[in-house]
């Protein structure tokens, strides 16, 4: 699934698409002992408007993911078809339509292999989007007969409040609340869309899982109740990078090394940014950065090796840049705006390491209050 693939099943997951059809929700409560404490599974034609609209603005939180960060397509090992495997249970439920029967082994799946302390809501919908044929310039000239069928799940956080004092309108008094209640967050943490849309029709080898929080994803939803091998994170692709470049680069890691190595891959995001897929970095195109920004021919024969050691595959450029530049020491920290990076230098003077800074202005602000250097 790629980023034109995800935009177009983002844009079309509205009510107002004449290609986009949610057929049937099911929605499940689990307390923190994950009993199901209810299940109710609704046409979506014949659900309340505002209810309707709830749920699927949480549902359109899942597929509207950012591709690489949020949203990541994971492929399914063999195993995975099995009778009981995560697999051949979406595919059950999909071709059902998440009927009673299917629905239940769904819900069955996920609470019994998920790590989750506390109550959550899950949030099912089978959905279908009738492909349009596209021309040469990817302009719609109309449907095909070729019908995207899915499903979305969105589990969703509920919240408990504390015990405490409200105010009461019928005493006009305030008084102690003694029920909980049990608010269930339009804003999914984790979620799944299956079968992905790849190549612009249905995937079933491939799903795409959903997390809110990026550096801290469930892995116990991808591994166990996907049954899918969890790859790293964004802050574990930019961590692992870091250390290719270190082990690659050496002594000769500075400042101006680091910089212009983000320089150079924010460059070529930019270059692609009309490319369908995500970009990415693989040891050739590391090693073609590093030999542009001045890294010698001997370690440069080392990219290879370790990038395949250590990474082992391509990493998402966008993963691995940062906007602004941090120095830091143990006691000064500075912050470096997104093109100011070649206004700070090392040096030694008079026989000191120094961080140098080249003021355009001599007008400075110290503590929030201003100043000037003479």
């Amino acid at each position: 699934m790629n980023k034109k693939e995800a935009a177009e099943l983002k844009k079309n997951f509205t009510d107002d698409s004449g290609f986009f059809t949610v057929n049937n929700v099911v929605t499940a409560f689990i307390d923190a002992e994950k009993r199901v404490l209810c299940k109710e599974t609704k046409s979506y034609n014949l659900m309340p408007s505002d209810e309707s609209a709830i749920v699927l603005a949480t549902l359109k939180k899942v597929v509207s993911g950012s591709l690489g960060k949020a949203l990541v397509e994971y492929r399914f090992p063999n195993e995975a078809y099995n009778e009981d495997g995560a697999q051949k249970t979406l595919y059950n439920a999909l071709s059902a339509k998440l009927d009673e029967e299917q629905s239940d082994a769904l819900i069955s799946m996920i609470i019994s292999n998920i790590e989750y302390s506390s109550p959550f809501a899950l949030i099912f919908a089978h959905c279908t989007y009738s492909i349009f044929i596209k021309d040469k310039n990817d302009e719609n000239i109309g449907e095909s007969e070729s019908n995207y069928n899915f499903i979305v799940c969105a589990l969703c956080p509920v919240s408990m409040s504390e015990d405490g004092l409200i105010y009461d309108g019928e005493s006009n008094s305030i008084v102690k609340k003694v029920n909980l209640d049990r608010i269930v967050s339009r804003v999914p943490s984790d979620g799944f869309l299956f079968p992905a849309f790849t190549d612009r029709a249905a995937d079933v080898n491939c799903v795409m899982y959903f997390s809110y929080n990026t550096k801290k994803p469930n892995v116990s939803f991808v591994n166990n109740v996907l049954q899918c091998e969890f790859v790293y994170t964004p802050q574990g692709e930019k961590e692992t990078f870091q250390k290719v470049l270190s082990d690659i680069a050496g002594d000769e890691l500075d400042y101006t090394v680091i910089t212009q190595v983000n320089e150079k891959i924010e460059e070529f995001i930019a270059q692609n940014k009309d490319e369908p897929e995500l970009p990415a970095i693989d040891d050739i195109r590391l090693k073609n950065i590093l030999g542009d920004v001045g890294v010698s021919p001997e370690r440069l024969e080392t990219v290879h090796k370790i990038f395949e050691e250590t990474a082992g595959k391509p990493l998402t450029a966008s993963n691995l840049i940062t906007s602004k530049t941090v120095v830091a020491t143990p006691d000064i920290t500075i912050n470096i705006g997104k093109n100011a990076t070649d206004k700070l230098r090392t040096s030694v003077i008079e026989g000191r390491r120094c961080l140098v800074i080249d003021l355009d202005d001599p007008n400075i602000v110290v503590n929030g209050l201003p100043t000037s250097v003479g």
